[in-house]
């Protein structure tokens, strides 16, 4: 190397470019392939000698180098960001038969008989976040956060040394000029031991409970200096592009992500039918134990592309995708009480509380029982000793009782065994049973149990979207006995909020606007939060759609709902008992006249025009929200899909039409403008 006090700046710029080339050749050898081809101390004079240079000549730092991962300053606070496309959950299932079913959904909806091929690879448990690239530079990344918008952890994630700041192409070969990596940021089980045993050295001892809390704390650090010392690896999974037509299968795309030198897991494979699907987990199943990081499960996705678009997404989780998940860490422990929970509808729910026991990287102390017929079912009683699994990692559970190990002393509490009580335990209602297994509380809206749950639904975002309503100021407005029903938040007075707690004269304003502006709702959000048993947000659409008024649809009978699509004799009674009862109807009465308004749907005939016909709609509407739009399809019989098929009837195309467009095109599937929408809906065509 030249001598620093003989160097020029063309000089610099030579050996810093052949230093950077080096470092990031070292550092796929030694992250991506573990098989380093220089001694580390070799390695640590090129990175100084780098950060020697860049000393020197600060004005050749650039962002791509590697001497950026060490971490800047603090930061004082996250920001928020939108995702390029949604990051959705995986569907989980957890034995062999739901996973033939996986298969069996997908082949109905393809109307094939043939199994598709699918990629196979571990569930890393860990934190999924999203990395944005632009011209191949690292600029973005963003933690999962609700799917739609998460935190910009990027100064964090710079540290981690095996995610390329840029991506590197073979010549001739084009990198996307933007470009979304999603994966999953993880820490080894050596590095998690590592840090642990140093931590347990120092002045406080303090340690972390499990690799992943231990990634999810670092990600959630403001000082990017202390990631830059925690052992943080990453593995990709998927990508989106946006001006670049991607390889037709998603395993092509994984290995182009590798040959751009983001980094993939090792044990994934591409395997044709569910049975070869099983064969994979249960051989990972096995792996488990030896590999350095933790999973919990095998992902398993559909490898054709086309075939993922035409399979399409529920409202949260895609069609073409999920998670077969391993059996849960499981340990036994003691049940020293049961106690019974009312939940938002009433439901009374045993739970049992337990021995503190450390099961699944988590210390448990509660699990729920579902009912009494799975105490029964258990042959539990108080002072059993009990084997508690973490259903999914994620629920404890009771799954076994050991018998003939009761403690002493506790065989005579509550006879030894365990009852419903005859009175609910928040409001002392009788209690009834209700069908097979349930029991509830008859109280109503008189329970303070439900009357919490209840409010909280109502103000949540899917139904009536009061900003600034959350969990403990619900809390406070029933415990100060100012909301009795859900309507009762309508007339809250901005000197009643001031009087709580921690609640100043800006932030009751705010709520007040807040409240004022949710007066103007849409029916299917306010059928939704009303809470009516077994109503989620695709049944409150559908009972919007076909009855078109909430006078129409509190006047049907059972007979009546049961026409409508995805309403069965269960849901029928529940709805049908709801709007029956004069309490309800009171609060619906309420919500009326202090304001609450709901457009009614009574220009849409309910009818089987566009019976069998499957629609999508793409761009902007000027005349109607796309969810009118979807609404009003839906009444006319029309199934309305997120993404366009073979089986695509027609596509309405608004301005801002992208792919969904180019694709109905390329498939010779009819499209329509929104003029051609309305001629529709008005019967002129």
């Amino acid at each position: 190397m030249v001598d620093d006090n003989l160097l020029n700046e063309d000089q610099a710029v030579a050996e810093i470019n052949e230093l950077r080339r080096q470092i990031n050749h070292h550092n796929s050898l030694y992250h991506q392939f573990d098989s380093p081809e220089i001694p580390d101390a070799d390695y640590d004079r090129l990175f100084d000698r780098l950060l020697a240079l860049e000393k020197e000549f600060p004005e050749l730092v650039t962002p791509d180098s590697p001497s950026q991962r060490v971490g800047d300053a603090p930061l004082s606070s996250f920001e928020q960001v939108t995702h390029d496309t949604p990051m959705m959950s995986l569907a989980k299932v957890f034995d062999d038969q739901d996973l033939a079913d996986f298969e069996a959904r997908i082949l109905k909806r393809l109307d094939d008989d043939e199994p598709p091929t699918y990629n196979c690879e571990p569930k890393i448990d860990g934190v999924a976040v999203s990395l944005l690239y632009v011209d191949g530079l690292l600029v973005r990344a963003a933690t999962r956060g609700d799917g739609v918008t998460g935190e910009d952890i990027t100064h964090n994630v710079k540290t981690i040394k095996n995610i390329p700041l840029r991506l590197q192409a073979s010549d001739g070969e084009r990198i996307p000029a933007r470009l979304e990596v999603r994966g999953e940021i993880y820490m080894s089980r050596s590095g998690f031991a590592a840090m642990n045993d140093e931590a347990s050295r120092s002045e406080d001892g303090r340690v972390f409970v499990n690799p992943r809390n231990a990634a999810a704390g670092t990600l959630r650090q403001l000082d990017p200096r202390i990631a830059a010392k925690r052992p943080l690896s990453f593995f990709a999974y998927s990508a989106h592009f946006s001006d670049f037509r991607g390889p037709e299968y998603h395993s092509e795309t994984l290995a182009l992500l590798g040959q751009w030198g983001l980094p993939l897991n090792p044990e994934r494979a591409v395997v044709t039918g569910y049975e070869a699907c099983l064969a994979y987990a249960r051989n990972l199943l096995l792996k488990r134990p030896n590999l350095d990081y933790e999973i919990d499960g095998a992902v398993i996705k559909v490898d054709n592309i086309r075939l993922q678009l035409e399979l399409g997404s529920n409202a949260r989780t895609p069609r073409w995708a999920m998670a077969y998940k391993f059996p849960a860490e499981e340990a036994s422990t003691v049940v020293r009480d049961v106690e019974f929970q009312v939940g938002r509808t009433g439901t009374i729910t045993p739970v049992a509380r337990l021995e503190p026991v450390f099961v699944g990287g988590v210390t448990v102390s509660n699990a729920t029982l579902h009912n009494m017929d799975e105490i029964e079912r258990l042959g539990l009683h108080i002072g059993d000793r009990v084997i508690i699994r973490r259903a999914g990692d994620v629920i404890p559970k009771i799954v076994s009782v050991i018998k003939g190990t009761a403690i002493k002393g506790t065989e005579d509490i509550s006879s030894g065994r365990i009852t419903m009580p005859d009175h609910c335990p928040a409001c002392q209602s009788p209690v009834e049973k209700d069908g097979e297994v349930l029991y509830r509380c008859t109280g109503g809206l008189i329970c303070p149990a439900q009357r919490k749950e209840s409010l909280r639904h109502f103000c949540s975002r899917a139904a009536l979207d009061i900003e600034g309503l959350g969990e403990k100021l619900v809390e406070q407005l029933v415990d100060a006995d100012l909301v009795h029903t859900v309507a009762d938040v309508f007339i809250l007075t901005r000197e009643q909020l001031i009087s709580l707690e921690r609640m100043g004269e800006k932030s009751a304003d705010n709520l007040i606007n807040a409240i004022e502006k949710s007066k103007a709702t849409t029916l299917p959000r306010l059928l939704f939060g009303l809470g009516i048993r077994e109503v989620g947000e695709a049944t409150a659409l559908a009972l919007a759609s076909h009855f078109g008024s909430l006078d129409k649809l509190m006047e049907a009978d059972e007979d009546a709902l049961v026409k409508v699509a995805d309403v069965g004799p269960i849901m029928a009674a529940h709805i049908a008992h709801f709007f029956g009862n004069q309490e309800n109807d009171k609060v619906i009465a309420d919500l009326r006249s202090r304001g609450v308004t709901w457009p009614e749907h009574s220009a849409q005939t309910v009818s089987d025009k566009l019976s069998g016909q499957t629609w999508v709609i793409t761009g902007t509407l000027e005349s109607m929200t796309r969810d009118e739009a979807r609404s009003r399809l839906q009444a006319l019989g029309a199934k309305v899909a997120g993404s366009v098929s073979k089986k695509t009837t027609a596509v309405v195309a608004g301005p801002g039409a992208g792919s969904k467009l180019d694709k109905a095109v390329e498939l010779g599937v009819a499209v329509i403008d929104e003029q051609g929408l309305i001629d529709l809906l008005n019967g002129d065509q």
